[in-house]
């Protein structure tokens, strides 16, 4: 594997299928050649399965650079872990409770129990104002209707996973609490003002720009912002709205690439390097390893052959190394027995329990 080749694979984070790692990922991680890896429910028996299934990934790496293992760990029906991990309520129900630091403890208490199985990047919270009924896909999701209630609840989620020893990614820019079309099965379009965007959909991720260590990308058009072109693959979205306006400095992952908003338009490997050029920083390939295999070489290839998307590249990378790097900075794991038992986790479960 050449430089371009391991340049470009650490932009990527992969998922695959089954309980145990192909040789494939195991043979990316030993060459430095993959930012991270993405679990689902399909890779997870029980929490000592999954214990030693990121063990295996991980041991022996290379300890100032780790590798970033993700899952979506929302509450409510995003739960990729079930008990005896913390089972936390729909967002929008633990925000109802109006107790900002009970959103926080029961981050604290879920991060730390995540990090001691090898989690160390949640994709949470929801930033995602809930404003449209129809919204098939966030509804819940989110932690209210309005911005105010989403800001408040939001960043004590993250503070709260932090806290916990797991890295936070707000989702998802600019805002996806509006639509009427669910992105993994289709695109759906905004057709607000800036105004209405200004003042509604932005304003969480204004708040959290300076809180939250990687922000995701909506496969959503938002016509005021760039006429038929999605979010993710959008220079005026993440080049020009998120990093200058409303000047997030964190690293930006794409949404699955893998989602037929994306794939009904393009290929896996012409949505990544429209997304790099846009401004996104790690790419999420969800299942497909040959996909990301491919997204790998292209990647590699638009490399040799252009100065300015080489340079773009290694930005990208630049940002998510720092972005693994970070997790230095966060509390170390604890034995997972000891996350589970805590008295914390007693007080915030039976809290928890009490909102119905």
């Amino acid at each position: 594997m050449n430089e371009l080749e391991r340049l470009a694979g650490n932009v990527i984070v992969c998922g695959f299928g089954g309980l145990e790692a192909p040789a494939t990922v195991h043979q990316w991680l030993s060459a430095e050649a993959v930012a991270g890896l993405i679990l689902f429910k399909r890779n997870i028996a029980d929490v000592d399965q999954a214990a030693a299934l990121i063990a295996s990934c991980t041991e022996g790496r290379n300890p100032e650079l780790p590798i970033l293992v993700c899952v979506d760990q929302e509450g409510g029906r995003v739960a990729r872990f079930q008990e005896p991990l913390l089972q936390l309520p729909p967002m929008q129900t633990l925000a109802a409770a109006g107790d900002p630091q009970l959103t926080h403890d029961a981050a604290k208490v879920l991060g730390r129990q995540l990090r001691s199985i090898g989690i160390n990047l949640d994709f949470a919270p929801v930033l995602d104002v809930d404003t449209n009924p129809q919204n098939p896909v966030i509804g819940d999701r989110a932690f209210g209707g309005t911005p105010d209630v989403v800001i408040e609840h939001a960043l004590a989620f993250a503070d709260g996973l932090h806290d916990g020893g797991v890295l936070s990614c707000g989702k998802h820019f600019p805002g996806h609490g509006d639509t009427d079309l669910d992105s993994h099965l289709a695109l759906p379009t905004l057709r607000h003002d800036l105004e209405r965007l200004n003042e509604v959909e932005l304003r969480p991720f204004r708040a959290a720009a300076r809180r939250i260590p990687s922000l995701m990308t909506a496969h959503v058009v938002f016509e005021a912002v760039d006429v038929g072109v999605p979010a993710t693959m959008s220079a005026a979205a993440i080049g020009k709205l998120l990093r200058e306006d409303v000047g997030f400095e964190g690293a930006v992952f794409s949404d699955d690439l893998e989602m037929k908003a994306i794939t009904q338009r393009y290929s896996i490997e012409e949505a990544g390097v429209l997304a790099i050029e846009a401004g996104c920083d790690l790419l999420l390939v969800c299942s497909d390893l040959a996909a990301a295999a491919r997204l790998r070489e292209t990647l590699a290839t638009e490399a040799g052959r252009s100065e300015s998307f080489r340079v773009r590249l290694a930005d990208a990378r630049s940002r998510a190394d720092a972005l693994r790097r970070r997790l230095h900075e966060l509390p170390p794991p604890v034995p997972l027995q000891n996350a589970l038992q805590s008295a914390e986790a007693r007080t915030v479960k039976e809290r928890l329990q009490q909102l119905g």
